[in-house]
C-alpha cells in the first residue's frame, strides 16, 4: 500500500526491476470506468501531497475533483511531475526540477476556484447548448472565409523581399 504522505510511492519500481513503470498518458474519457477510477485515487494522494508540499490548500479547492478543467491541469502538473522526478536525467534537462516547479506557479491562477474558495463547492454554469444551425455555419465558415481560403502566406515574406531587393540592387 502506498504512503499517503510520499507520492513516489505511487511509482516506485518493485522490487527487483531496474526501471520504474514508463510514464504515461492520461485520457480520462479513454479509461475504462474502473482505472478512472483508480487513476482518481492516485491523482488525490498526488493533490493532497501537493497542496501541503507547496503550501496549495488556500488555493486548490477540496473540490477540485469536482471541477473537469481543474483535473486537466492537475493531471498535466501530475504527468509532468512524474517524468521529471521518476523519469531518467537527460542531457539539457538539467533545470526540469525548477522548469516544472515554475509551470506549477503559472498554473496556480488556474486551479483557483473562486466559487469554492469558501470551502462549499460550487457546481460550474451549465453549458450552454449551441445554437441550431451551427454545424452548417461552421463549415460555411471553413469553406469561405478568408482566414481558411486565403492563399498561405509567411507574414515575414514581403519583408524577406524587400531585403534581397536591396541586396541584388547595383551599387
Amino acid at each position: 500500500m502506498p504512503d499517503p504522505l510520499n507520492p513516489a510511492d505511487l511509482w516506485a519500481p518493485p522490487p527487483g526491476a531496474a526501471h520504474g513503470p514508463e510514464p504515461q498518458r492520461w485520457v480520462w474519457s479513454a479509461m475504462e470506468p474502473a482505472e478512472r477510477r483508480t487513476r482518481l485515487r492516485e491523482l488525490a494522494v498526488w493533490v493532497d501531497w501537493l497542496r501541503t508540499a507547496f503550501e496549495l490548500h488556500n488555493k486548490i479547492t477540496h473540490c477540485w475533483y469536482r471541477h473537469s478543467a481543474v483535473v486537466e491541469h492537475l493531471t498535466a502538473l501530475y504527468a509532468g511531475w512524474t517524468r521529471t522526478y521518476a523519469g531518467e536525467q537527460t542531457s539539457g534537462r538539467e533545470l526540469a526540477e525548477a522548469d516544472w516547479i515554475n509551470t506549477l506557479h503559472a498554473f496556480v491562477p488556474r486551479l483557483q476556484l473562486a466559487a469554492c474558495a469558501t470551502g462549499s463547492h460550487q457546481d460550474p454554469p451549465p453549458l450552454v447548448p449551441a445554437p441550431a444551425g451551427n454545424a452548417e455555419a461552421f463549415e460555411s465558415h471553413l469553406a469561405h472565409s478568408d482566414t481558411t481560403t486565403a492563399p498561405a502566406v509567411h507574414p515575414a515574406a514581403a519583408e524577406l523581399g524587400r531585403h534581397e531587393a536591396e541586396l541584388n540592387a547595383p551599387l
